[in-house]
């Protein structure tokens, strides 16, 4: 490549970054900008969650000048593709260390028969201390490493507008805040999601979400999530590489809507997001697997093999063996009967309900802290596999499932989707 090759594609990169910084703080601004009208529900559910609330305009400013500080950098360009894959792996095995560490400090200190626990974890903090050190140093070079290859598997995919990225891919690990889910207790609805700060405990939790049951008559639950797609996009720290290629690509999928009609009105009904979320969870599990096809190939999950019981293996009695615990299937049926509680008027008999199947699931190793409304509001939205699941009957991801089946190419698929503005458009399209 000539000088002058090498300039103009640096001018290119640097308009390309600027227009995304531009968009990151147009988002952080109006984040900032938001007001609350005295006397409407969030008024009150924000008067209750009070100064738990996270600061959105705060990290997506810090992220965005972090990030064009390591565009300057840019040291991924001088390292090989091979070594900047081991780069990412050796950086996820250090967040293991990480978290094992953690994990043999918080069993030292709950461990009753330990008098000194201070003096007794001395060397573990030691090390502790030297594995994040090592994490945060790398951080800035995996994350880019990890926004380049999702660059690559966006372009090979075609999901371009004149032959650029747009947005181009832009994460950052951090500690995610938590989700505050509103739901009125007569249906299952979202109406409301607060972000919260990330550091809040159970009993924290519980508080937040009773006083708003108690006062508000409303069904509340706050939840993790694993990203979010702000701009940059907010990723949780992970030692899971399939998991995370396909995180950073669910994420950037939103980035990829919101300028679209379809991200455009993520908010506009349960619908409309519904379409959102199984969209982002199909495209980012698809960049996702063929991100891992290209660097990480080891990592790559073998598909389900479907084979018929071997009739000479009698080593196990059919008649005898216990039936496995079918999670989705179950937590389908309690969607649906919930539903048909609802709608009869039975708010008392279907929160009874709810909760003698969270005991179910408990007993049956599955540990949900609370079953009730705004549970099926969050999760229901995360329609993208077949039995419905928290969905019940929703025939709203199904549909964008049934879609998907009929493109060979995911950017053929994204493009029309984007246009989408109800679940009748989506209908339509899926119809001609």
């Amino acid at each position: 490549m000539s000088v002058r090759q090498k300039f103009t594609h640096g001018i290119i990169r640097l308009i390309k970054l600027l227009s995304s910084l531009a968009l990151g703080t147009l988002l952080a601004a109006l984040l900032s900008a938001s007001t609350v009208s005295p006397g409407t529900l969030e008024a009150q559910v924000r008067n209750i969650s009070g100064h738990n609330e996270f600061d959105y305009a705060s990290w997506t400013t810090d992220a965005l000048l972090g990030k064009l500080s390591d565009w300057a950098l840019s040291l991924q360009r001088f390292i090989s593709p091979e070594d900047q894959s081991q780069i990412v792996l050796d950086y996820l095995q250090g967040v293991q260390k990480v978290s094992a560490l953690n994990n043999e400090l918080l069993a030292i200190y709950a461990d009753p028969a330990i008098e000194n626990p201070d003096a007794s974890t001395a060397p573990i903090r030691e090390s502790l201390q030297i594995e994040i050190d090592a994490r945060d140093a790398l951080t800035p070079l995996v994350e880019s490493i990890l926004q380049n290859q999702l660059m690559v598997i966006i372009q090979d995919s075609k999901i371009e507008i004149a032959n650029q990225v747009f947005p181009p891919s832009l994460y950052h690990f951090s500690e995610t805040p938590l989700s505050l889910v509103i739901s009125p207790r007569a249906t299952i609805s979202q109406v409301l999601d607060v972000s919260l700060l990330p550091d809040l405990n159970t009993t924290e939790r519980d508080t937040i979400e009773q006083q708003i049951y108690n006062d508000l008559d409303y069904s509340a639950l706050i939840v993790p999530v694993g990203g979010i797609g702000l701009y940059p996009t907010m990723v949780m720290q992970t030692s899971n590489i399939v998991w995370l290629t396909e995180v950073i690509s669910h994420e950037w999928v939103h980035n990829f809507l919101t300028l679209r009609p379809l991200g455009i009105n993520y908010f506009t009904n349960e619908e409309l997001r519904t379409i959102n979320e199984t969209t982002a969870s199909l495209a980012g599990k698809e960049l996702g697997r063929l991100i891992l096809e290209k660097y990480y190939p080891q990592f790559v999950p073998q598909e389900p093999k479907n084979q018929p019981p071997d009739p000479d293996d009698t080593a196990v009695d059919p008649l005898t063996e216990p039936e496995a615990f079918d999670f989705r299937a179950e937590m389908r049926e309690t969607r649906v009967e919930t539903d048909q509680l609802l709608s009869e008027g039975k708010i008392e008999q279907a929160e009874d309900y709810m909760e003698s199947r969270r005991q179910y699931f408990w007993e049956n190793g599955y540990a949900i802290r609370k079953l009730n409304q705004a549970y099926f509001a969050f999760y229901g939205a995360y329609n993208d596999e077949p039995g419905g699941g928290a969905s019940g009957e929703d025939p709203v991801g199904p549909a964008v499932v049934a879609l998907r089946s009929q493109y060979t190419h995911l950017s053929d698929f994204l493009n029309d989707i984007s246009w989408v503005t109800s679940f009748e458009k989506l209908q339509d399209l899926l119809a001609r």
